[in-house]
C-alpha cells in the first residue's frame, strides 16, 4: 500500500510522489511546508541540505525542487528508502544532488563528512528523539545555518543545543514548527 505527497513549489510543482504506508510516517502538512519554504526562500538556492528523518521525502524533494545544491536524506526503513530511491530516479536527480543513507539517524549522523546550510529535524513524534538527534547533528551544521524543527509539542519543551536560536514559529493543528539559526 502506498500514499501520495504533492510537491508544492519550484521546478516540480504539483508533481505527485508515492511513499510507503508505515506507522508513524506523516509528511509535513502542505500548509506548514509552504510556510517553511517561504522562510527559506532566499536560503535554499545552492544550499547543502540534511534531512535527518527523511520519511516520505517531502522536505527533501521540496528543497531540490527549489534549487538546493545537494540533499542528504537519512531513512532507516528499507521499504520507504526504496520509494525515495525510485522517486529520485523518476525526477532524474543525480547522485551528485542527492544521497540516501539507509540507516538510523543515530548511525548515520556521526559518520557524516559534509557540512550543511539547511537542516530538517522532524523525527517520528512517538520516539522523542529531538534532543539526541540535535546533539548528533550539531557538528555537521555550519555556523549561521538554518534548522527546521517540527514537533507535536511546544518547541520550548525540546532540549535543543543552546547555540540554536529560534527565529520563526508556526502552528497547524497539532504540528508545531520552528526555524532556528545556529549562532556560534
Amino acid at each position: 500500500m502506498k500514499n501520495q505527497l504533492r510537491i508544492i513549489g519550484g521546478d516540480w510543482k504539483r508533481r505527485q510522489l508515492p511513499f510507503a504506508s508505515i506507522d508513524g510516517l506523516r509528511p509535513t502538512p502542505d500548509r506548514v511546508r509552504e510556510t517553511l519554504f517561504n522562510w527559506l526562500m532566499w536560503d535554499i538556492q545552492n544550499a547543502q541540505v540534511l534531512d535527518i528523518c527523511a520519511g516520505s521525502g517531502a522536505l527533501s524533494f521540496e528543497a531540490l525542487s527549489r534549487g538546493a545544491a545537494q540533499v542528504v536524506m537519512i531513512e532507516p526503513d528499507r521499504t520507504q528508502a526504496k520509494f525515495l530511491t525510485d522517486n529520485l530516479q523518476l525526477l532524474k536527480v543525480t547522485a551528485q544532488h542527492a544521497k540516501l543513507k539507509t540507516a538510523t539517524a543515530q548511525q548515520a549522523l556521526p559518520a557524516l563528512k559534509e557540512q550543511f546550510d539547511v537542516v530538517f529535524l522532524d523525527p517520528p513524534y512517538s520516539l522523542d528523539l529531538w534532543e539526541a538527534l540535535a546533539q548528533l547533528a550539531d557538528p555537521a551544521i555550519k555556523a549561521n545555518a538554518l534548522i527546521y524543527v517540527e514537533a507535536d509539542r511546544d518547541l520550548s519543551q525540546l532540549k535543543l543545543p543552546n547555540t540554536w536560536k529560534q527565529i520563526k514559529e508556526t502552528k497547524a493543528g497539532t504540528v508545531r514548527a520552528g526555524l532556528f539559526q545556529k549562532i556560534v
